[in-house]
């Protein structure tokens, strides 16, 4: 059984296409605006256009899912928001300011307070028990009270009684929960997960998307998901459908 039980009757909420020039105001409104990005990237010794002008503009304290075959440019533009990747032109703005515009070290510190991050692969350091790996990033940047944000993330994910594990002593799920909480130690404002369900059984799914559609209302987060799996459309706020580097008109 999920442990949290999503909400079927969750208002939607459109997403807003971001347009070049448009309102400070709005802005200010916008936990992420992805505006004309262009991605490009030399294979071959030929160009392959990974994002093709894309525009998209995410209302903070939602949790928007971007669903799309293999190649249609997900993960690319989920590296873009997180300022892992650098598009070759266009701009990014998270919660008002522009990362596309920072240094490297400025992108570091911005992702480290602003950002956290879930992977398919789950990244769990395997020699780190639970709560270490879940305390890692609250002691790389220095924060106080570890321990108390460290139990709190456990006990969010429900794993308390499997805080001295290490990931090979727990299952896939177990794991991705581990994760989460790792994600969230750092209070970000912004979840970055790619393809999070990807290496979990249906039922394990579930359970996790039943996890995030818990932590983005009661934690007020803002959630940018890529998935393949038909369930997420269960439990997310709304949609976005790439092919081929370019947004789809679903209408």
């Amino acid at each position: 059984m999920n442990i949290f039980r999503a909400k079927s009757d969750l208002k939607k909420q459109n997403l807003q296409v971001a347009q070049p020039g448009a309102a400070t105001a709005a802005i200010a409104e916008m936990a992420v605006e992805v505006i004309d990005v262009v991605r490009t990237y030399r294979v071959g010794g030929s160009d392959v256009m990974a994002l093709r002008a894309i525009n998209l503009a995410v209302p903070a304290g939602k949790w928007i899912g971007v669903k799309g075959r293999s190649g249609s440019g997900k993960t690319t533009l989920l590296n873009c928001v997180g300022g892992l990747d650098h598009p070759n032109s266009g701009t990014v703005r998270c919660f008002g300011r522009d990362i596309t515009r920072m240094s490297d070290s400025e992108l570091t510190s911005w992702r480290r307070q602003q950002v956290g991050f879930v992977f398919q692969s789950f990244a769990l350091l395997p020699t780190l028990s639970a709560w270490e790996n879940i305390e890692l990033p609250i002691r790389i940047a220095g924060q106080k009270g570890r321990r108390a944000r460290t139990k709190y993330c456990m006990e969010l994910v429900g794993l308390t009684k499997w805080a001295n594990h290490r990931p090979y002593e727990m299952s896939g799920g177990q794991q991705q929960r581990v994760a989460i909480a790792r994600a969230l130690a750092n209070h970000p404002r912004l979840i970055l997960a790619d393809e999070p369900t990807g290496e979990l059984d249906s039922t394990t799914a579930r359970e996790i998307l039943s996890l995030f559609r818990h932590i983005v209302e009661t934690e007020g987060v803002t959630m940018l998901m890529t998935s393949h799996d038909p369930i997420v459309l269960e439990y997310v706020d709304e949609v976005v459908e790439l092919q081929d580097g370019q947004r789809v008109d679903n209408g």
